[in-house]
């Protein structure tokens, strides 16, 4: 590790102390004496131009409407290491709560965003797809025709963070026709012990025409505090089907910030399932674009917060073509003092007639200090469409807790069984076995539905 300290900039408009260009230089300079080894020339030239854009930008502010419910003063604050390209000192055993080896085609392990050899696995694929380390995809044709693309770092700070560090993640390609009937599983642990780890995983799936794939990302803590700033690009072909799953359970004292583009053909299928638990503050965003005529995208969202934690959910569906469908649905447990927020946007360009869209956001408050934002929106510049969408934000229903307390059970009984009962709606939608079951698991052990007693 190096044992360097490095800070991120001061906002633009904070003015004192070392300008934001000589501080990230100073951090930049550090990155590139570890990377060490050549690059192809665009590479590098991305890591200069993410460089310049991030310095330009500076950290977001709560000022910018995109931020106003999510401050990242703590990780402005926090003074972050970048871990060494070392293969790290975990065996086997220690991936059982997190692995799906059994059940995968495919499982890339990252420590600290960087992957590792060993603790991998690749069978069970088709010779014409390629499930790689994206270190060792940079000089394939095909990721420097389409990383960037999708997910710009123009105007967004952390894309243009992610762009400067380019080097590690993965690169999923699927050909035309092809088909992988089990998961592919990206499983990224972080052991921050000491100083901070800052990682910069980048994710980039091209699907051809005709192409199934099943794609699980997996975020574990094993302790210490660590940041993932994540970039995944996904471009699925005319009649591609995706099924993206994301498990996002990292340490308390954590931050995650992940940015999803997607782009789809005609008659595709893109389906999101976001499951959120861990982590001090997080915020994901998805970017899903229904570029063909006949398209179905699907976001699923569950997540359960306590103590302090903040979680940012950002969606944006962009009907571009006709004909298209989308189903959003995210539901949030809120305990403790945490903080849930959701930004949900559709919007329906003047082209894409006929779309077919809803969007729903449900919060159960379990604690007086909990607080939940909700701001679902609609823009729609077509006329014939069928499009809605609405939010909820409330405690534990009285009537079914009398119902319940009524026929023998206790209070924390009866609120176990109504919270299980909001949150499994989005875990029995999970397709892939393993993930259902370690979900049902986890509500299991924190919803710990009584096994005594009957309701008649």
């Amino acid at each position: 590790m190096d044992g360097s300290k490095k800070s991120f900039p001061r906002r633009q408009d904070e003015g004192d102390g070392m300008s934001v260009v000589e501080t990230e230089t100073v951090v930049f300079e550090a990155l590139q004496q570890q990377l060490g080894g050549a690059v192809p020339s665009w590479v590098q030239a991305r890591r200069e131009q993410g460089m310049a854009r991030f310095a330009a930008m500076g950290l977001p502010s709560p000022k910018q409407e995109a931020w106003k419910y999510t401050n990242v003063s703590r990780i402005e604050k926090t003074r972050f290491s970048l871990a060494a390209d070392l293969d790290p000192e975990i065996s086997p055993s220690d991936l059982k709560p997190a692995t799906i080896q059994r059940d995968a085609a495919a499982e890339l392990v990252f420590v600290n965003g960087h992957y590792s050899e060993r603790l991998s696995i690749v069978r069970d694929l088709p010779a014409s797809a390629r499930v790689v380390d994206l270190r060792d995809a940079l000089v394939d044709p095909i990721v420097e025709a389409n990383l960037g693309r999708l997910a710009s770092s123009e105007s967004h700070p952390f894309v243009a963070l992610n762009e400067a560090f380019l080097r590690d993640g993965a690169f999923i390609s699927i050909p035309d026709g092809v088909s992988i009937e089990k998961p592919i599983h990206l499983l990224f642990l972080s052991t921050a012990e000491g100083e901070p780890i800052l990682s910069s995983p980048r994710i980039l799936v091209v699907a051809g025409s005709n192409s199934r794939l099943t794609l699980v990302e997996s975020w574990k803590g094993l302790g210490g505090t660590s940041f993932n700033n994540v970039v995944v690009e996904i471009k699925a072909g005319d009649n591609a089907i995706i099924d993206h799953y994301k498990l996002q359970q990292e340490a308390p004292s954590s931050f995650h910030i992940a940015v999803t583009h997607q782009v789809q053909g005609r008659s595709s299928s893109y389906f999101n399932h976001l499951f959120t638990t861990g982590g001090g503050m997080a915020r994901n965003e998805i970017h899903s674009v229904l570029d063909g005529e006949g398209g179905e995208s699907l976001l699923d969202g569950l997540y359960l917060l306590d103590g302090d934690q903040h979680l940012d959910n950002q969606t944006l569906i962009d009907h571009a073509k006709p004909h298209c469908t989308s189903r959003e649905l995210y539901k949030g447990i809120l305990d403790g003092t945490s903080r849930g927020v959701f930004e949900g946007r559709i919007i329906v360009r003047p082209d894409a007639q006929k779309t077919n869209a809803k969007q729903t956001n449900n919060n159960l408050i379990l604690s007086r200090e909990a607080i939940a934002n909700s701001t679902p929106q609609l823009e729609i510049y077509a006329d014939d469409v069928k499009c809605a969408h609405g939010s909820t934000i409330g405690r534990l229903d009285e009537t079914a807790m009398f119902y319940l307390r009524s026929r023998g059970l206790d209070e924390r009984q009866a609120r176990d069984i109504l919270t299980w009962g909001f949150a499994s709606e989005i875990v029995t939608r999970v397709r892939v076995a393993a993930i259902r079951e370690r979900l049902e698991q986890y509500l299991l052990t924190r919803l710990p539905v009584p096994e005594k007693k009957e309701v008649s």
